[in-house]
C-alpha cells in the first residue's frame, strides 16, 4: 500500500519559492462540535482547516466529508492496535519540507498562513500512515483479495517484465531499555551508552558479547527481513547501512535503539515477487479500491450524529 500512501496521501502542491498566499483574518468563532462519529467529535475548526488545506492543495473536496471519512479511519486504526508515534510523524513532516526543497520555519509559515496549520497537516499525515498500515494488513491477509506468489509473478511477467528480485536482510536489533518513570532522568546518559557500542559494532557475531557488561540491554535476532517488509521509520537507514554495520541510533518508546545488518543478498523468487507486488498496492487502482471498499464498510456500522 506505499503507493497509495505517497500518492493520495502527500499530494500537497507547494513550491518552495512561488508560493502566494493572501492572509485574511477571519472574524473570531469559538469552535463548535458538528458531528460526532462513533463518539468522537468534529469541529468547525477541524473542517475549516481541511478545507483551507484542499485550497492549498488547488483540490476541490467536501471537508466535512473527509474529515468524517477520517475519523472513521482512524477509529478503525486505533481497533487494530496500529499506532504511528510523534517521531514518525515529526520525521515525516520533516522529510516533506526537504522533499520540497524549503526549510522546516517556510513549512511551518505556509500551514499557518494558509489556515491549515502545522497540527492539522500532522494529524492528516498520521492518519494517512496508518491508515496505509490498515490497508497493508487487510491487504495481507487476503481480504481485499491479495494476490499468490503465482499470481504475483505472472502479472509482472505478462506487464514484460522479468521476475524482480529483492534484498533480503539478516538483522539484529538492540535495544537500550528505558523505563517511562526513568525517561527523563536517563536518556540522554543511556543514548550516549547506546551510541558507543554502535561505534564498536563490528557484525552480529559479538553483539551478546559487548551487551554483557550493560544494564537493560536486549539483543534480538530479526531473522532475515525481504525489504519490501522492513518496516517504513527504519527502511531508509537499514538500505543506507553495510553489512556489518549498525543504523544510526534512535529514540524510541521502548528507549535507544539501533539496527545491525548481519549480512544481505540479492534474491529473485516468487515469494520476493509477491512482496515487492504488495509493496507497491499491486496498483494504485487496487489499492483505491480496497480503500474505497474498507471506508464503505466502516461507514455502514458507524453512528455519525450530525448537531
Amino acid at each position: 500500500m506505499r503507493k497509495y500512501l505517497f500518492s493520495a496521501g502527500f499530494a500537497l502542491l507547494v513550491a518552495a519559492t512561488s508560493v502566494s498566499i493572501t492572509v485574511m483574518t477571519p472574524p473570531a468563532f469559538a469552535s463548535q462540535v458538528k458531528y460526532i462519529v462513533n463518539g468522537i467529535p468534529i469541529t468547525s475548526d477541524d473542517i475549516a482547516h481541511r478545507a483551507a488545506f484542499f485550497k492549498l492543495q488547488h483540490k476541490k473536496g467536501d471537508a466535512k466529508q473527509e474529515m468524517i471519512d477520517q475519523t472513521l479511519r482512524m477509529a478503525e486504526v486505533k481497533r487494530l492496535g496500529i499506532r504511528i508515534t510523534d517521531q514518525q510523524v515529526d520525521a515525516a513532516y520533516q522529510r516533506f519540507a526537504s522533499n520540497n526543497k524549503m526549510p522546516l520555519a517556510k513549512l511551518d509559515a505556509i500551514m499557518s498562513q494558509s489556515g491549515v496549520t502545522k497540527e492539522h497537516f500532522k494529524e492528516f499525515i498520521r492518519a494517512q500512515m496508518a491508515w496505509g498500515q490498515a490497508l497493508s494488513a487487510r491487504y495481507r491477509s487476503g481480504e481485499g483479495g491479495a494476490v499468490t506468489e503465482e499470481d504475483a509473478v505472472r502479472r509482472m511477467l505478462d506487464k514484460g517484465g522479468a521476475k524482480p528480485t529483492a534484498m533480503e536482510y539478516m538483522l539484529q536489533q538492540v535495544i537500550f531499555v528505558v523505563p517511562a518513570s526513568e525517561r527523563s532522568a536517563t536518556l540522554a546518559k543511556r543514548k550516549r551508552e547506546a551510541d558507543a557500542m554502535r561505534a564498536r559494532f563490528n557484525g552480529c557475531n559479538t553483539t551478546r558479547e559487548f551487551a554483557k557488561g550493560l544494564l537493560d540491554v536486549t539483543v534480538r535476532d530479526l531473522g532475515r527481513v525481504l525489504a519490501p517488509q522492513l518496516p517504513s521509520d527504519w527502511a531508509e537507514q537499514i538500505k543506507a547501512t553495510k553489512v556489518g554495520g549498525a543504523t544510526p541510533t534512535r529514540e524510541t518508546e521502548r528507549g535507544i535503539e539501533f539496527i545491525g545488518i548481519c549480512s544481505s543478498r540479492e534474491v529473485s523468487d516468487d515469494k520476493a515477487a509477491q512482496m515487492v507486488f504488495q509493496a507497491e498496492g499491486g496498483n494504485d487502482k487496487d489499492a483505491e479500491e480496497l480503500s474505497k471498499k474498507y471506508l464503505d464498510e466502516l461507514h455502514k456500522k458507524a453512528k455519525i450524529v450530525e448537531r
